[in-house]
């Protein structure tokens, strides 16, 4: 059982990453409470703290890692509970979004569509302004990895915005 003088010291320790964990959650789970997946982002960072590693990066970086993770749980949750059916083996009455073709595509909606690994990382450094190397630690990956997903990301981003170079 932790001791009123650990659970201080931990809130101390991840307080300047709420304002950051706050708006990842919001952008990577927008059907969700923010709170709800920043609180599940901070639970699971306490049952872990022991496997914190200051040499892979910095506080902010290590939760923020978690709160995606928490983020693309409870999208997948969303997703499971919408296929649920109920007791007539009916599929519930969820009517997909029809698609605005005259529309120019707004960019929340472009990014959205992105790969999982794309978006993360533009949410994490345009939206949250990390640099590469702090997207790279929340990411897991080298920071040429960050550099080429973006890069594939802002490519993806202009075909789906109809912003060519032609």
């Amino acid at each position: 059982m932790a001791s009123t003088r650990e659970a201080d010291e931990f809130a101390d320790w991840v307080r300047p990453a709420l304002l950051p964990m706050t708006r990842l959650a919001r952008r990577l789970a927008p059907d969700h409470d923010p709170q709800d997946v920043v609180q599940d982002a901070l639970a699971q960072a306490w049952r872990k703290r022991h496997l914190f590693d200051p040499e892979r990066g910095t506080a902010t970086t290590w939760l923020l890692a978690i709160t995606a993770d928490r983020a693309r749980d409870a999208r997948r949750t969303r997703v499971r509970r919408l296929r649920v059916v109920d007791d007539t083996n009916e599929p519930p009455d969820v009517a997909a979004p029809a698609p605005d073709v005259d529309a120019d595509l707004d960019l929340d909606r472009a990014i959205g569509a992105l790969p999982e690994r794309q978006r993360l990382a533009v949410e994490l450094h345009y939206f949250l302004c990390l640099t590469v190397a702090e997207t790279a630690s929340v990411m897991d990956c080298s920071a040429g990895t960050v550099k080429s997903t973006l890069f594939d990301a802002r490519t993806n981003l202009r075909t789906a915005l109809g912003d060519s170079d032609d």
